[in-house]
Order: C-alpha cells, then structure tokens, then sequence
C-alpha cells in the first residue's frame, strides 16, 4: 500500500486527479463551529467540495463524513446537493463531552452535554445494480462480514434467548400473502450484524442503556492473518487489546472504540519537539474533553481534533474494497491514513496546514513500518 500526502486547497488538489480513481472517501472535515478561532473551522464545506470528491469517486464508492452536532445538517445538504445518495447517519456516542453551557446561576444554562457525533453515510450513484456495480468498479456493497460485532464467548445465542436480543415472537405475514408467519432465522455465527451506533465504552454511555446480560460487543483483533472468525480472512495488526465493554449492558451489542490515547496521537513524531497542544478535543471541534488535574500537558502531535484509529479503521473497513484507495480532503494529522495503511489501503491525503501534513506523514509511515 502506499500514501500520498498534499498540502493545500484541496479542490485544487482534486482536480489534478482522475475521474473514478478513489474507492472510497473517509473524512472529518470543518464543522463550521469556530473551533478555538480557527481559520479552518469557519465554515462549512460548500456544494462545490463534495462535487469534486464525487467526480473522482468510483460509481458506488462510499462516502464517511464526520459533522458536529449543530451544523451536520447543513453538510448533509451540501453533500446531497452535490449529486451524492445519503444512504444513513452513524452516530457515534461517547461520555467525555463537557458541556459549553453560560450558567445563570439559578439551575439554568445554555447548552447540554455533547454526547454523540454523526457521521453521515453517502453513496456515489450506482452504474446499473449493486451486483452489476460491485463486478464493474468493486465498490457498492457494504463489508458486512469484516465488520460484524463479536459474540459472548464467541457463540451465537439461540433464538428466543435473552442474549438473542431479536424479535420474541414470529413475525405474523401481511394478511392475503402465503404463509401465516416468517420464520425467524438465527443469528450468525461470525457476529452481530454491523449497526449504525458506534460507542466509547465508557462506563457514562453503557449506564444509558438497558440491561441485557450476555452481550459482548468489541470487535475483535487479535493481531494475526486470517485467524479471525468476526473479520473473515481479513488482515489484522493490533498487537495490543483494549479493554472489553461491559457484556451486561444492551449498549454492548455495538462497535465500541475508546477516545485517541496520547500514544496514538504521537505515534510515529517521537522526533518531533514536545509542543502546548492547548485545549484538546478527542472526539471533534464540538467540543473540548474534560481532563481531571487540569490542562492537558505538551503533546507533539498538538492537532486539536485527533480520531481514534480504531474507529477510522473500522470506518475503513466498512465501505473499502480490499486494497482500495482512500481520499481524505481535510486529513489533519492523518487519523484516516494510519488507519487506511494499516487496514492494507492505499491513500491519498490533502491538508492546508502544512504543520499537520508533516504530522501526518510520520504517522502513517510509522503505520505503514507496522505492517511492512
């Protein structure tokens, strides 16, 4: 796999590249919020972007966009504008949002606790069927099978079972068609079925969902080739377990993803001097991480907003053919293409910022030393 990094305006830099050449587009762009007075985050990227990123996209190549909580609706539109199929939303929720509230001082404020952040899924429009596509371009379909949610102990629960978590009774048949019910088919034995909730495992988001004993929900990675019945034959790096979400919590039934350490964001910029990374957001620009003891301390990768790998490779995983190319227009200190090296991607990355650029190069060649 390999890696191309551009430093400037991203339009700029699309249009020098081929019609139908990138397989998918995984991206956190501005979210138009103001962050810490950045010049970056002021707005929110118009039509004209997300028309560039469709033209160079392969019909059926999928689209991640990262938006914050107040304005992923205006990103939504300008995306569907552009000529792109929204296909769904995938919210991410995490319990280390601290609100920015203006308190009156008499049990009133202004603003609540940011919880969540969506994730719009989109599509390029197809050329023919899905079938039809995904023969043509390999883009179009959904890697179902590489991304499915670990089951307890490994072992599908039986229908019925409160570990089953499906419907308790038949489905009944509209009146008029043949058959008096649907059957109801058992669970797979490679893992829940992929959802549109994505969480942090903290202990704040499993508080908020119902008891249900018996589902475990991280996705595995084991760190050995083809030795992993949840991602099929699919490759696997991580050397180093996370934590398992509490299986006695509904809430486990998702991908769970812990917020970016300190190692993950300096991985790879060892060299690179120690620098104030001032306020720090471990989710996005809407809001800042609450920290016990403090202000975080110097940090060398000092990029505000820093995606957990994890996450970006499950994201990868998710909508990229095998050794698929990705496009990320406003890649920042390179979140995206760690991940897309690491999950045997090619990769294509574009920033203004030329200081995040070079982060961002040590990143993903540290990545790309990993699996070398």
């Amino acid at each position: 796999m390999v890696f191309d990094i551009h430093v400037g305006d991203c339009r700029e830099v699309m249009s020098v590249l081929a019609d139908a050449s990138v397989d998918a587009v995984i991206t956190d762009p501005p979210y138009g919020l103001g962050f810490m007075g950045k010049a970056w985050d002021r707005g929110v990227p118009s039509v004209e972007f997300w028309q560039e990123m469709l033209r160079v996209a392969k019909p059926g190549a999928y689209l991640l966009a990262f938006g914050g909580a107040r304005t992923f609706h205006r990103m939504a539109s300008a995306i569907e504008d552009a000529g792109w199929e929204i296909r769904d939303t995938i919210m991410w929720l995490y319990g280390s949002g601290f609100p920015k509230s203006h308190n009156l001082g008499d049990g009133r404020g202004t603003a609540l606790k940011p919880a969540h952040e969506p994730i719009i899924m989109a599509r390029k429009p197809l050329v023919g069927t899905v079938a039809a596509n995904v023969l043509a371009y390999g883009t179009g379909a959904l890697n179902i099978d590489f991304c499915r949610v670990e089951l307890p102990d490994g072992v599908a629960p039986e229908i019925g079972t409160p570990g089953w978590g499906g419907p308790a009774k038949q489905s009944t048949a509209v009146p008029g068609q043949e058959g008096a019910t649907v059957e109801r088919h058992p669970p797979s034995q490679l893992g829940r079925w992929p959802a549109n909730v994505i969480h942090d495992g903290s202990e704040e988001v499993l508080s908020t969902f119902p008891d249900a004993p018996g589902q475990q929900g991280r996705a595995k990675d084991d760190g050995q080739q083809s030795g992993n019945a949840v991602y099929g034959s699919l490759r696997n790096v991580t050397t180093q377990p996370e934590p398992r979400a509490e299986s006695e919590r509904s809430a486990a039934r998702f991908f769970y993803c812990a917020k970016a350490s300190r190692k993950d964001r300096d991985e790879g910029c060892e060299d690179l001097p120690l620098r104030d990374g001032g306020m720090v957001s471990n989710t996005s620009g809407q809001h800042i991480t609450r920290r016990d003891g403090g202000a975080p301390g110097p940090v060398r990768n000092h990029h505000p907003t820093v995606k957990p790998t994890e996450l970006m490779r499950y994201l990868c995983r998710l909508v990229t053919p095998p050794s698929g190319t990705i496009l990320d227009p406003f890649c920042g200190s390179g979140s995206t293409g760690k991940a897309a090296v690491l999950e045997w991607c090619n990769f294509i990355g574009i920033d203004t910022e030329s200081e995040y650029v070079e982060i961002a190069r040590r990143r993903i060649a540290a990545a790309q030393g990993m699996v070398a």
